[in-house]
């Protein structure tokens, strides 16, 4: 996998935020529910001060003071010794024995002091200050017991209660402010890196950076367009015939015009469109190129080359029976079985021969697709996948040039580079790459912005509802051709539609 520094991380941060938020919340919720399901456990502490008695002199007080200090640190692991705990127990009638009780209790020693803190959590606030108060005596008469001397009427150690534990008011678990962040902290986290995770185990080309990269693997060619995804094109295999300005026609148009500044000095005339495997949306961009090569003013011929899966004929409605392997085995001539498309010509696939491969690389296979070349401007050629047949490298002689087609989060880097690389091992040409079904939202991210809504209006019911209007003002009818320009006469007497100019034929 390539490197990625911190752009790449925010970028793909940026794209699943999605995820990220949803565990988020995910996580708020868990926090939530962990506070309204947990049992409330309250906290009630009481404070005792370790002295030693009858040390009046004040270098016995100081060395008291640090003898104290020293103690009391070990007086702390026997308040929940059996002695301090059972006897609390059955005196306060707990339903618990001594070892849970001592599990209720944790003790502090401040540093540097002679005070011991002993605290009781209950889910009782009332009990819990009755069982620290209860500790607390106990505590105190047992280690006025173990430091008392033999024969001594008194310990020289004394505890005092300095502060009696009370029932609090709220709480201490659980916390809800504290659940809710941590719950929020950890599902943003677990969302993060699960983002991470997917973004570097996903190997699909996401945009035409992603694409650029791997194509710069193989020393390969630039990514010549993108094409934008649209839900009605199985419904129009043609883009013009949906919505002649519409987003997609665009797209092909600016296809059409990278293809022409491949190669200024040669430009290619036979171009074969591929993938590198099935479902990439070849077809499709194999028919708008036509579609835009021919808007263009060009006479165009698109091909069937694809004698695996042929669907062509199929999108645009035409007859497949007859066809290139018709021409092929001399049952007809090309005008014979040539259909049209309206602004293009169609040579469908035709019968579907045994042996595809050694069909497209034959002398035949090559002199049909060079006399199409001399009787059209270009020849767009629709071929099988790349990687999973050898039909497409096979017809490398007949061509000048080969367009992938790479589909937008289906296609892998390793799918695009193993294409490129087949391809270039028989010595074919590979003009350029488009990324074809990209989401409009991210086709428009990277130009800055995105087109403005405009009805989808097929152009043929666009000029026929313009003609009348036109004829009214006294204009020509005609749509797509303006008038000669006029002597000049001082006044702009330029038809409103021609100041707009642009690439649309």
């Amino acid at each position: 996998m390539d490197t990625l520094d911190l752009s790449d991380y925010l970028r793909f941060l940026v794209r699943r935020w999605r995820v990220i938020a949803a565990l988020g919340l995910l996580g708020t919720a868990v926090g939530a529910y962990v506070t309204h399901t947990t049992t409330p456990q309250y906290r009630a502490t009481s404070t005792l001060f370790v002295s030693l008695q009858d040390w009046d002199d004040t270098v016995k007080l100081q060395q008291g003071n640090t003898f104290a200090q020293a103690r009391v640190r070990s007086y702390a692991e026997v308040v929940t010794s059996p002695h301090v705990t059972e006897p609390v127990a059955e005196y306060l009638s707990l339903d618990m024995t001594p070892s849970q009780l001592a599990r209720k209790i944790t003790t502090e020693v401040p540093l540097e002091t002679v005070l011991l803190k002993i605290t009781v959590t209950d889910t009782r606030p009332s009990r819990a200050a009755r069982i620290s108060n209860a500790i607390a005596h106990r505590f105190a008469e047992v280690i006025a017991e173990i430091e008392r001397p033999e024969g001594a009427r008194r310990s020289p150690v004394r505890l005092s209660i300095t502060e009696h534990a009370t029932s609090p008011k709220a709480p201490a678990s659980p916390n809800l402010v504290l659940n809710l962040a941590l719950g929020l902290v950890a599902g943003l986290g677990l969302g993060t890196g699960l983002a991470v995770a997917r973004e570097s185990l996903d190997t699909s080309v996401r945009s035409r950076s992603d694409l650029t990269r791997c194509l710069a693997d193989t020393g390969g060619p630039a990514v010549l367009g993108s094409v934008v995804l649209d839900q009605s094109a199985s419904r129009h295999a043609v883009a013009t015939d949906d919505d002649a300005f519409g987003r997609r026609a665009e797209d092909f148009r600016r296809l059409r015009t990278n293809l022409r500044f491949v190669d200024i000095d040669a430009p290619p005339k036979v171009i074969a469109v591929t993938s590198a495997v099935p479902g990439e949306g070849k077809t499709s961009i194999s028919i708008n190129l036509a579609s835009s090569l021919a808007e263009f003013g060009s006479s165009v011929c698109l091909v069937d080359a694809d004698l695996r899966r042929p669907s062509v004929a199929s999108a645009l409605g035409l007859v497949q029976d007859a066809g290139l392997t018709t021409v092929m085995i001399g049952q007809a001539n090309t005008e014979d079985v040539m259909q049209s498309a309206g602004s293009f010509s169609v040579l469908a696939s035709g019968a579907l021969p045994p042996n595809p491969a050694e069909m497209l690389g034959s002398a035949q296979f090559r002199t049909v697709v060079r006399s199409l070349a001399d009787r059209f401007d270009h020849v767009v050629i629709d071929t099988a996948p790349v990687l999973p047949v050898a039909d497409t490298p096979a017809m490398a002689s007949a061509v000048d040039g080969y367009l992938l087609a790479a589909r937008y989060a289906k296609s892998t880097r390793g799918q695009v580079t193993d294409a490129v690389r087949a391809l270039q091992d028989v010595g074919a040409a590979v003009l350029g790459s488009v990324l074809n079904m990209v989401p409009a939202k991210r086709d428009s991210e990277q130009y800055g912005y995105g087109y403005a809504y405009r009805p989808r209006t097929s152009g043929r019911r666009e000029r026929l509802r313009l003609l009348p209007r036109l004829r009214h003002r006294g204009r020509p009818a005609t749509i797509g051709v303006f008038p000669a320009p006029a002597a000049p006469t001082g006044k702009d007497t330029t038809p409103a539609g021609a100041k707009e100019g642009g690439d649309h034929h």
